[in-house]
């Protein structure tokens, strides 16, 4: 990505982060069934925007309790990933290893979301 920014959420990197988190999502969603298309996969790959949207969002806003409140959505999304993350493997539609990669960067995006919200 070039490295002048248009908006501010740009420049956050738990925004970058998130960003990199939707492609890798997308990439595992496309290996699902393809009954699962209007389900898990659909789900998954909504709140997997959701965060990066709600991050974005929460930049726009001017009150610190509105960006706090973008940031807690944001992180909400996140963990709501990683459940339907879990319920893929013990469904047997996701090898473990993919949801381990994928739990790694939830656990790095959680830290970043959270220090935002502090900051």
């Amino acid at each position: 990505m070039d490295q002048k920014y248009m908006f501010p959420f740009e420049k956050l990197r738990v925004w970058q982060g998130a960003r990199e988190y939707v492609k890798e999502v997308y990439q595992v969603t496309s290996q699902l069934p393809s009954n699962e298309l209007y389900g898990l996969v659909s789900q998954l790959n909504r709140v997997a925007v959701s965060v990066a949207a709600n991050l974005a969002e929460g930049a726009a806003r001017t009150s610190r309790k509105d960006q706090a409140h973008f940031s807690q959505l944001a992180y909400s999304s996140l963990m709501e990933t990683a459940c339907l993350l879990v319920l893929c493997v013990d469904l047997e539609m996701l090898a473990p290893e993919f949801e381990q990669k994928l739990r790694a960067n939830i656990n790095g995006l959680s830290a970043g979301i959270n220090a935002l919200r502090k900051s």
